[in-house]
């Protein structure tokens, strides 16, 4: 590669990064700064998913990790006062206490493939049957919403301006980026990429077997727990099946696959599918397309596991290298 071309490679990133912060102040209107903060918030849920996927842990629990990082912060904050800024880590602490719960079993014990989907489903069911069975605390089906103080408030990570939300959302995506980077570039990813492979020949060469699969599940529920938080902050309004259960698990699932589950930008272009249309069944069919969109995830997520493995950016960026 030229000087030339190298040092465009450097400076990409930071020219599309420019450009994304100065997209609020561009463009105000507050429907497609919902959607934007809408399509960052998911491309970060669907990102700590594709952490462990892409290393052949299919989980089917993380709905059950965003509902508690969700619910976990707004009750703390309308039933005991505590700001975001302490309920948030507290509800990653409890997903990650769950993550260690259900997964040191699962891998000390060697549950993989079908039998760890299993479980995780089973994760999933639970967590939205508790949401929906404390319905004196958590409203049940029929959600939740957290106090609301007037006008912005960083106390209560509450904020009118959606400029500001989308500089949050944001920075946040950047975040898991980042994250995903980091592990890509450790040792860990090849610890793990040898586990998919052969959990006993991993271990044979000195990998811990059970230890690595723990870590990357522990980082994936942190990472969702979170986006699960923020999703309530912005929202201000939940109910267990928009934040927890399985049809969260399949949309993140359906997703990143889609997207491309081993490229960094693939759960973003996953989101920005998903999200674009819900909100075209939304507007197009109102009502009567309650619960379309999961039936097309189906459809497609089928059609895409056997003709285009890879996802719409994976493959995209094969065929490319491959002309090379």
């Amino acid at each position: 590669m030229s000087r030339t071309n190298l040092s465009g490679a450097r400076l990409l990133p930071w020219l599309v990064g420019a450009v994304l912060i100065a997209l609020p102040f561009a463009n105000r209107d507050p429907y497609h700064l919902h959607l934007l903060i809408l399509i960052l918030i998911w491309s970060f849920a669907y990102t700590s998913w594709s952490m462990m996927g892409r290393f052949g842990l299919v989980s089917l629990g993380h709905g059950g990790f965003m509902g508690v990082g969700a619910y976990v912060t707004a009750l703390l904050w309308n039933h005991a006062g505590l700001t975001p800024w302490l309920g948030i880590p507290i509800s990653l602490a409890c997903a990650g206490l769950l993550a260690v719960i259900v997964g040191y079993p699962c891998f000390r014990f060697r549950i993989t493939g079908h039998y760890f989907v299993l479980v995780t489903l089973a994760l999933s069911g639970i967590v939205l049957q508790v949401i929906t069975a404390s319905r004196d605390y958590t409203g049940g089906s029929l959600g939740f919403s957290p106090n609301r103080v007037p006008g912005n408030s960083l106390w209560a990570l509450q904020f009118e301006d959606k400029r500001t939300w989308y500089l949050i959302a944001l920075a946040i995506w950047a975040v898991g980026l980042l994250i995903w980077r980091t592990v890509d570039r450790s040792m860990d990813r090849y610890a793990l990429e040898a586990i998919s492979e052969d959990e006993d020949a991993a271990a044979a060469a000195g990998v811990n077997v059970t230890w690595e699969k723990l870590k990357i599940t522990v980082i994936s529920a942190l990472m969702t727990a979170f986006a699960g938080a923020l999703y309530c902050q912005y929202q201000m309004f939940i109910t267990p099946d928009t934040v927890s259960g399985i049809s969260v698990s399949l949309q993140m699932v359906f997703a990143v696959i889609v997207g491309g589950v081993y490229v960094a930008l693939g759960p973003t272009v996953g989101a920005v599918i998903t999200i674009l249309l819900a909100e075209a069944l939304r507007i197009g069919f109102g009502t009567k397309a309650v619960g379309w969109d999961n039936l097309i995830y189906g459809l497609l997520l089928v059609l895409f596991i056997i003709f285009l493995p890879k996802g719409i950016l994976g493959s995209t960026l094969a065929r490319f290298q491959a002309r090379r």
